[in-house]
């Protein structure tokens, strides 16, 4: 199985462990599910990791080693189609993301533009609960 992570998902995953967000990427790492991503969301994830606010509860050299893995164990898929379902360009890059690696659903928390789009391209767009379910039938 095939998922995109919304950059949320991942960093909500990082700051708590024990919701539905890090029982995702605890499943990803143990190789429950292929994990496709995009320069473009690496990109974004090295701005969030910047914040201020994130840079307090994951230092740096954590944020670094984090998107080590990433980089080595999801897909990233590159270059991307273009994609202007969204306003936000960002979640354009993850609906792209997801198209071009066939991806099986897209997760996210994102409840006004992506989660609000429900599908795109026959890709469902589901919360993180939902998809714990899912990989739970699987």
């Amino acid at each position: 199985m095939r998922i995109v992570l919304d950059t949320n998902i991942i960093i909500s995953g990082l700051l708590s462990a024990s919701g539905p967000p890090g029982s995702l990427l605890r499943l990803w790492l143990e190789g429950k599910f292929e994990l496709a991503t995009s320069k473009a969301q690496l990109n974004e994830l090295g701005r969030v990791f910047d914040y201020k606010k994130i840079r307090k509860r994951i230092p740096s050299d954590q944020a670094a080693d984090f998107l080590g893995h990433i980089e080595a164990l999801a897909v990233v898929i590159d270059p991307l189609p273009i994609v202007n379902l969204s306003p936000d360009p960002d979640d354009n890059a993850i609906l792209s993301t997801a198209i071009e690696a066939k991806a099986d659903f897209i997760v996210s928390g994102d409840k006004f533009d992506l989660l609000s789009l429900k599908k795109v391209e026959g890709i469902s767009i589901i919360t993180a609960r939902r998809a714990l379910n899912r990989l739970k039938k699987a």
